[in-house]
């Protein structure tokens, strides 16, 4: 992919935006087989480089370790969202072993996304930056990226709490972000850490909009029984001690699993899957909890 310009230019966000209108063009010309999910960005957010002042709810998605499928409840939870009419961005905050990559959207040009991944020359390369810079680059998102008017951004955080978290919400705070959504699974080791994570949101001031139990046991596709492979109920009693929502339990679901595989559309394609309710049920509590007229 060719360069995507200077961090320092005014207009990053224009050029950003001009070169990932064809994202599948990306995928076939780098020949990159293993990225999970496709990208579409809008071609009406060619505007003037501007900021968050468009978009009505942000929540932020965090969760204590990595692993736990932070990312794929961030993407569900978009496409769900899109499902019932509203316009989602997403922004890919978060670091993985080959870069910050683009993770999903659909083709439909309904869900957009902004990630460092974008700008890199090479699908495989690592993102070797120290903290002032990561930090620099989460407040340019911001500032110079064209957002457009949105009904909700989703912001996928690394895991843990790093200074990528405290970039991340002293430079949403002016736009008063909807609050976190925290993801876990059963075991208590990821529970312990969730727990710290909500110590995290309750010192910088960041509502817990509620807690997701990801991976939260395995239906069996041909008698429907329900096996607790990493336990059970570990993220729900954690919500309850700490005096958050409870939002769900998603279970491991192989359709979910090659939904992000192939690109596909999960909440489309897969309506008779375990995960469809449990996904369906949270992205329908965001919605009582902050509404929005039909886009």
């Amino acid at each position: 992919m060719e360069a995507a310009g200077d961090f320092r230019s005014g207009t990053m966000s224009t050029k950003l935006l001009q070169r990932c209108i064809h994202p599948l063009d990306y995928k076939r010309n780098t020949g990159e087989k293993n990225l999970k999910k496709f990208v579409m960005i809008r071609a009406d957010l060619l505007q003037e480089p501007g900021n968050l002042a468009g978009v009505r709810h942000i929540i932020l998605v965090l969760s204590g370790k990595g692993g736990v499928g932070k990312s794929t409840i961030s993407t569900e939870l978009a496409l769900a969202l899109r499902h019932a009419g509203k316009k989602v961005q997403g922004k890919a905050v978060h670091q993985c072993d080959s870069g910050w990559v683009p993770v999903f959207v659909d083709q439909e040009q309904s869900i957009s996304l902004m990630s460092v991944g974008f700008l890199l020359e090479k699908p495989d390369e690592a993102v070797v930056w120290r903290g002032p810079k990561k930090n620099a680059l989460i407040k340019q998102f911001v500032s110079d990226v064209a957002w457009g008017q949105l009904d909700y951004l989703v912001v996928d955080t690394p895991p843990g709490t790093s200074d990528e978290h405290m970039a991340v919400v002293d430079t949403l705070r002016p736009y008063s972000p909807l609050g976190a959504l925290v993801v876990t699974t059963p075991q208590a080791v990821s529970v312990g850490d969730v727990r710290r994570e909500l110590t995290f949101c309750k010192k910088v001031g960041l509502r817990v909009i509620g807690v997701v139990e990801n991976m939260s046991g395995f239906v069996c596709p041909h008698c429907a029984e329900c096996t607790n492979v990493f336990s059970r109920g570990g993220g729900e009693e954690l919500a309850r001690h700490a005096g958050v929502p409870f939002l769900g339990s998603v279970p491991l679901d192989p359709e979910l699993t090659r939904s992000l595989e192939e690109g596909r559309d999960f909440i489309q394609g897969f309506p008779e899957s375990p995960a469809f309710p449990a996904l369906s049920c949270i992205a329908q509590k965001i919605l009582n909890e902050a509404p929005v007229g039909l886009s």
